[in-house]
């Protein structure tokens, strides 16, 4: 058993903790020439430089935005779509629900976004096919900042709803089927069930995700964003990972760029730890 898991801790240290000590150039005015040894240690002077940047409240609005309302939109769908698949009798049809919502997971992200360019497309899209033939203006999404997030929510929700709700049928199969059979002869109906048996079975699996999740709050998928958006729509599309990809490889300034994703990375981590505290406190399910 410790040999098998021994390739995924090799790869697990090797690009996860090994890297871990290159943050110091976060606080260096870092030069390839120089190394982590022989570069200027600055303090905190890039943490200071990104306060008083003029974008620095933009990408911070657009990240907190974008993650608060995928989160909020994207979280339920796969507990409804699993409660809804377990309640299917029909095995044929509950596995063909499964197979058609799991494979958009399966999918690169260039693909998917492809997809969705072609649905949204101004000349040939579903989206503007059925405007147009509803009476209404065309609307070119790509290009319209008001868009931009909706298009974004859509994308991960479609993606990640099948693939979420695997981890909730199979916290619905350790349900105890006696549980639902004395509820039955007690006259309870379908939705009384589920809402006194299956839910409460499967609350300490929604806790732990939406612990899990809360993280991506400020996890704003890059590849996702750097596909999808253009300079068109910067104004509620630029997040602070693509920030990062702007100023530390397109704009070659690796210190800056580090200490931004180390922000991220601290917000996120105070997230995890804060919803973690509010969960002990209200429930006896917790990451620690």
């Amino acid at each position: 058993m410790y040999l098998m898991v021994l390739p995924a801790v090799v790869i697990l240290f090797i690009f996860h903790y090994i890297p871990i000590y290159g943050i110091i150039i976060a606080f260096q005015k870092y030069s390839p020439l120089d190394g982590y040894g022989g570069s200027p240690f600055v303090g905190l002077k890039n943490f200071i430089r990104f306060f008083n940047d003029p974008f620095a409240y933009r990408v911070i609005r657009n990240t907190l935005m974008i993650g608060i309302f995928r989160l909020i939109w994207t979280f339920w769908p796969p507990i409804v779509l699993a409660l809804l698949l377990n309640e299917l009798s029909n095995v044929k049809l509950k596995r063909s629900i499964q197979s058609i919502s799991y494979l958009p997971h399966f999918f690169s992200t260039v693909i998917v976004v492809g997809i969705l360019f072609k649905v949204v497309a101004v000349d040939g899209g579903v989206a503007n096919t059925i405007l147009k033939s509803l009476g209404f203006n065309k609307i070119n999404f790509l290009v319209s900042p008001q868009w931009f997030r909706s298009l974004y929510i859509t994308l991960s929700l479609w993606s990640g709803i099948g693939w979420g709700s695997i981890i909730y049928l199979a916290a619905l199969n350790g349900i105890d089927p006696q549980l639902y059979e004395a509820a039955h002869v007690e006259g309870a109906s379908r939705f009384q069930r589920a809402w006194h048996i299956t839910l409460p079975g499967i609350s300490s699996t929604i806790i732990i995700l939406l612990i899990l999740n809360v993280r991506s709050i400020v996890k704003v998928g890059a590849p996702t964003v750097l596909l999808m958006y253009n300079e068109a729509v910067y104004e509620t599309a630029d997040v602070l990972s693509t920030y990062v990809y702007r100023q530390g490889i397109q704009g070659t300034n690796p210190s800056y760029a580090s200490a931004i994703g180390l922000f991220n990375s601290v917000i996120s981590l105070l997230l995890v730890i804060i919803i973690n505290r509010i969960a002990r406190a209200v429930s006896e399910t917790s990451l620690w």
